[in-house]
């Protein structure tokens, strides 16, 4: 089978003749020379075709080419600092694959509702091409730390009978003759059963949320990541967190220098995320509030605004732990020495981007996790599967889960998760 070369391979191919196929992302003239740019997915190349060197024919053929028109070609490699990528190719010949006739995502500035009507193509862009790239190699990285430690890939459904968190924001749908069902909105409950069962455990997958939000940190489906540990207590928890985020922006900062410069993001201030973090408690961080000028009430749960004010005091993220019972949801374990907060943790991002972890230690009480859904008016018998935890071989057990898309929006420097993933769903949209 013919060895299919990428521009990602010339640095093998240097003085060698290869072919390449790939997509017109530019193209200029100067006389008798052209100057097409070929992207391919791996890269972008610089082919100079000039006419003394190729057929009338050939020629005709690379001054026909016009945007995102696919083509093949084939020429010498050649080291080349000052071009795209390090590389140029000198053509000796071109042959069209597919026409593209009025691409309409030109070089001039579009409107962001435009360019999201047009997501299929704007995926094309260098800094989508980025991106995309960058959520990849944070994939990568997450899936990496995790099987490094011991831990199991668990994959919970998608279809549940109830929600995590009480209904009020879950995508209901007709579940055959069993009534009704809804789209996840985590896979922590599962990845409890998971963490009693394999001791170590994280799910990874797409998650749903109905809440009628249009800020720039939502949308309706998105991308979780869930580890769950037995016999973790707050503190564990913590720790793992951090040394998690630490490891996730370390690799993407060492490996993906040449996609952040595309995006333009200051990598300085990624540079600080190393540990430790600073973690300050719930009461602490609403001492930073009031000290800023804000109105806040003890009790209440923290907004975007609230949270960036908390996260501009320090350079890196800030790990805020314990939090008012009351706001927190019914599996999360009240503080011994202070019943009125959970032992809960959420790490916020530095640059305002806000809570990309939320976690705690898990109620492992039987009695007390009976009297919580009581307290939440909740569907005993849903939970029924979930209080069996607590009924044989309950243990001290916590996790956390890290939002993907706000993962990748942070270290991009993205202003919107729209950009963080292929084709996002917000509550005004669910095409293309």
């Amino acid at each position: 089978m013919e060895k299919k070369i990428t521009i990602s391979d010339l640095s093998d191919y240097v003085g060698q003749d290869v072919t390449l196929k790939g997509w017109l992302y530019n193209k200029r003239s100067s006389g008798k020379v052209k100057f097409l740019i070929l992207r391919d997915g791996t890269g972008y190349l610089q082919c100079i075709v000039f006419k003394g060197n190729v057929s009338e024919d050939v020629f005709k053929v690379a001054d026909s080419l016009t945007q995102e028109a696919s083509f093949e070609i084939t020429g010498k490699v050649k080291r080349e600092e000052r071009a795209v990528g390090g590389f140029e190719l000198d053509a000796t010949d071109v042959k069209l694959i597919g026409e593209s006739h009025d691409f309409p995502i030109t070089p001039k500035e579009h409107g962001v509702e435009f360019l999201i009507d047009n997501r299929h193509l704007w995926l094309r862009s260098k800094r989508q091409v980025s991106i995309m790239k960058i959520r990849h190699r944070i994939v990568k990285a997450i899936r990496d730390f995790f099987d490094e430690k011991g831990f199991t890939l668990f994959d919970p459904p998608i279809i549940t009978p109830n929600a995590c968190e009480g209904t009020s924001t879950l995508f209901e749908l007709d579940y055959f003759d069993l009534g009704k069902g809804y789209l996840t909105q985590s896979g922590q409950l599962y990845a409890e059963a998971g963490a009693l069962a394999l001791g170590k455990v994280y799910t990874f997958g797409p998650t749903f949320r109905a809440e009628k939000s249009k800020t720039r940190r939502h949308l309706t489906e998105f991308w979780m990541v869930e580890p769950e540990m037995a016999f973790y207590d707050l503190n564990d928890d913590m720790d793992l967190a951090e040394e998690f985020l630490e490891y996730i922006v370390q690799t993407i900062l060492k490996e993906k220098k040449e996609d952040l410069a595309i995006l333009e993001r200051d990598t300085s201030k990624l540079e600080k995320v190393v540990r430790p973090f600073p973690r300050v408690s719930y009461d602490d961080a609403v001492e930073i509030l009031k000290n800023n000028g804000v109105d806040f009430e003890w009790g209440n749960d923290f907004g975007a605004a609230d949270e960036t004010i908390i996260s501009n005091q320090f350079d890196r993220p800030v790990m805020v732990h314990r939090y008012p019972s009351e706001i927190k949801a019914f599996y999360m374990k009240r503080d011994p020495e202070n019943p009125k907060v959970a032992l809960a943790v959420d790490v916020l991002a530095p640059e305002g981007y806000g809570e990309i972890i939320g976690g705690s230690q898990r109620e492992d009480d039987l009695n007390l996790l009976l009297e919580r859904i009581k307290q939440h008016d909740l569907p005993q018998s849903f939970f029924e599967w979930y209080l069996d935890l607590r009924r044989y071989g309950s243990v001290p057990h916590s996790g956390f889960g890290l939002g993907l898309e706000r993962t990748v929006s942070w270290i991009c420097g993205l202003e919107h998760l729209r950009e963080a993933i292929p084709f996002p769903r917000m509550i005004y949209r669910n095409t293309p």
